[in-house]
């Protein structure tokens, strides 16, 4: 079962410093028009990237405009082994209508 999380909840880990992999899977042009801080690791380049989402027991958490390229980038990582990967529902679009 896929984890997720909202904003509100993301900026709590954020704001407390919590140790976890924080990833944007949207492209670069939109990364940066406005970002949330993490590493920019687009959709498209996943497969040939997965050794820099660290082993596979690693606390990850993926975002992208709204939540559906970054659920879509979960169910890939979970496929491929990794068990801590965590979801941002509404990703940067729930983040500048709640948080910004």
């Amino acid at each position: 079962m896929s984890q997720e999380i909202d904003v509100h909840t993301l900026k709590a880990r954020l704001d407390a410093k919590e140790d976890f992999k924080f990833v944007d899977v949207r492209e670069e042009h939109e990364y940066e028009e406005y970002n949330l801080g993490a590493e920019l690791i687009p959709l498209g380049s996943i497969p040939e990237r997965l050794d820099d989402f660290g082993d596979k027991e690693s606390d990850i958490v993926l975002h992208c405009r709204s939540g559906a390229r970054s659920g879509n980038a979960q169910r890939y990582l979970e496929s491929q082994g990794f068990t801590n990967v965590t979801n941002v529902t509404g990703g940067v679009l729930a983040w500048k209508e709640l948080i910004a």
